[in-house]
Parts: C-alpha cells; sequence; structure tokens
C-alpha cells in the first residue's frame, strides 16, 4: 500500500470523501523488506506520546503542540515506510497514525488556522481505513465537524457527524455517539434548525446517562455531562435562545472536568455571552472576568476568537461599570503584550 497517502490532502470535495472514506475493503498492511521490526515496547511509547500531547491540549490550550505534533507525524510515517512489521503491527501503527493526525490537525486548527486542518483530517481518515479501527474514522469526522460549523460550512457538519454515526451503530459505543451528537446538533444550530438541534442533544443526554462502554476509545475521556450541557448552551446561543443558552451553561460549569481548562473557557465565555445578550450586565461581565483569569494561561487563538467576541459584545454597553472594568482590564492586557 502506498503509506505517503496517509500524509496527503486529497483534492475531492469533501462530502464525497467524507462519504466514501471507508467504501473499499482495506488493503493488506504488512512490510518486511528488510527493515528494523517494529516492537510492542515501541508502539506503547508512541501511543503514550500522542496520549500526552492530547491531555496537554486540553489542559492549556495548543499552544506549540502543532509543532510537535508535526513532528511525532512525521516519525509514525517514518516507521511505516522503513520498518518491518506483520499484519497486526501495521493496523497498530496505522491506528497510532490516525489518532495522532487527527490530533495534529486539530493542533493546527485551535492554533488559528483554518486551512490546514483537514489535511490532516483527510490523511487520518486513511490511516483510520488502514488501521481497519472505524472509532478513529470517527473521530476525524468529529473534527471535521468541528470545522464545518466553525467556519462557515455547518451542512458540511450534519453530513460528516451522520456518516461517523452510520458507521459505529454496531460497536456499542454510546459515548462516541454522543459526542458525535453533539457535533451534528452544532451544525443544525448553526442551520437554525431548531427541533433537529434539540432532537439530536436529547439523544445525546441519553447516551450520555448511559456511561461508557468498554468498546468506547480510550482517547474520548473527555466525554461527560458537563460536555453534553455545554454543547446545547452554544447551539441556545446559536438559535438566539440566550435564556435557555444561560440555564445549559450554569448546568455544564457544574460537571466539566476541572483540568479541562480551555472548554471551560470557551463554555464560559459563550455563558457571558448568553448573560449579556439578555441584559444581565453585572453577571455577565463578572463571567467574564473569569473569563479573562484563564485567557492569561491558555494558548489557544480559538480561545482567544472567543475572548474577543466577547469583548465586542460589551462595547455598546461600555458605559456600565461592570463593562467598564472588563474593557480597562482587557484593553491593559492587550496594551502589555501579556
Amino acid at each position: 500500500m502506498d503509506r505517503r497517502r496517509f500524509l496527503t490532502a486529497s483534492g475531492v470535495a469533501l462530502t464525497s470523501f467524507v462519504n466514501g472514506w471507508d467504501a473499499a475493503d482495506a488493503e493488506p498492511l504488512h512490510h518486511a523488506v528488510g527493515g528494523s521490526r517494529l516492537t510492542n515496547d515501541l508502539l506503547d511509547g508512541l501511543q503514550h506520546t500522542t496520549d500526552s500531547l492530547r491531555t496537554m491540549d486540553a489542559s492549556d490550550g495548543s499552544g506549540t503542540l502543532a509543532s510537535l505534533g508535526n513532528r511525532h507525524l512525521q516519525f509514525l510515517k517514518h516507521l511505516l515506510e522503513e520498518t518491518s512489521y506483520d499484519e497486526a503491527t501495521g493496523r497498530r501503527l496505522a491506528a497510532i497514525t490516525a489518532d495522532t493526525a487527527t490530533q495534529t490537525g486539530w493542533f493546527v486548527f485551535d492554533a488559528g488556522d483554518r486551512e490546514r486542518p483537514l489535511a490532516y483530517l483527510y490523511a487520518a481518515l486513511r490511516a483510520a481505513k488502514a488501521s481497519q479501527d472505524l472509532r478513529l474514522g470517527a473521530g476525524a469526522l468529529s473534527y471535521i465537524a468541528i470545522h464545518g460549523y466553525s467556519t462557515g460550512a455547518p451542512h458540511h457538519a450534519v453530513a460528516a457527524a451522520q456518516r461517523a454515526r452510520a458507521r459505529i451503530k454496531k460497536l456499542g459505543t454510546p459515548a462516541l455517539e454522543a459526542m458525535l451528537l453533539t457535533r451534528q446538533a452544532r451544525g443544525h444550530a448553526k442551520l437554525g434548525e431548531r427541533q433537529a438541534a434539540l432532537a439530536a442533544l436529547g439523544k445525546a443526554a441519553e447516551l450520555c446517562a448511559q456511561g461508557r462502554s468498554e468498546h468506547d476509545p480510550h482517547w474520548l475521556y473527555w466525554i461527560n455531562e458537563g460536555e453534553i450541557h455545554g454543547q446545547a448552551g452554544s447551539c441556545y446561543l446559536d438559535l438566539g435562545d440566550p435564556s435557555s443558552a444561560v440555564v445549559s451553561f450554569a448546568k455544564a460549569r457544574e460537571a466539566l472536568n476541572p483540568t479541562d481548562h480551555r472548554t471551560r473557557g470557551l463554555f464560559l465565555s459563550r455563558a457571558a455571552t448568553a448573560h449579556i445578550e439578555q441584559g444581565d450586565l453585572e453577571v455577565g461581565c463578572a463571567t467574564a472576568h473569569e473569563v479573562l483569569d484563564l485567557a492569561e494561561k491558555l494558548q489557544s487563538a480559538r480561545f482567544d476568537s472567543h475572548v474577543t467576541s466577547m469583548i465586542q459584545q460589551l462595547r455598546p454597553v461600555a458605559h456600565s461599570p461592570y463593562a467598564h472594568d472588563v474593557l480597562a482590564r482587557r484593553a491593559a492586557v492587550t496594551a502589555t503584550g501579556s
């Protein structure tokens, strides 16, 4: 098989690629032409590196992780092309490559690049197909969905999430399907499809309440009730319903993983916006100060864009002492570059 295709973007239309990524059978995967033989210990270490990058991102933001992810991905590419392994080992190496390509695509996107992430995610889909692990393909599609609803293509988000759900429906992975349903809901909300969004969120909540199964992937450790509530709040905000958004974000605050600082910051920034939109400046600005506290610690261009949007909501009411304090604090930070 042509391993270089794992790390090369496709020129076909996104929808066609999403629908056809796993249509054919996976090619036999083995390489035994004189290269050093891969060991399970090495593969364990490679997966641990990917997992460590993932948890660093959740805690502190992408920062310089795109560069680290790229280096790790290039090493995996070298192993795919130059080492010796049997079929089972090759599948596992392809799985680690798929996971790493997905994460690196996310790091690139979180760092503010909207153009390059899809190349990584397409590569992740190819590697996932070679690994024969449909869950990894679903993971890559979930990030394609995020890219879609974040860049003005929410119909792509819906299509990617629906395709992923169709492929994993017989695997017994309630946590994975719950996560995919939140991505689908975000796409529906961006399209103004309220009933479809709420239906997807309701199903996601039901599945999340079931708990993880033994078949759910280890990399989906972060899905919980708080994530479902936060995504519901985000949908309500997009649907022009700030009062319902406030309720959902309050529930999310209580249930989120305390170490997932960026997720907390994103949901708090949206909660502040929801409070401001419904005229509750005191609570909205108090929440905005919490967001600015997190902004001092996080390295995430995506989070920074949410902070900027939140600040823009306050400018028309700058005469309010609550808003004035937030705007002054943000201006001081911007002026010092800290």
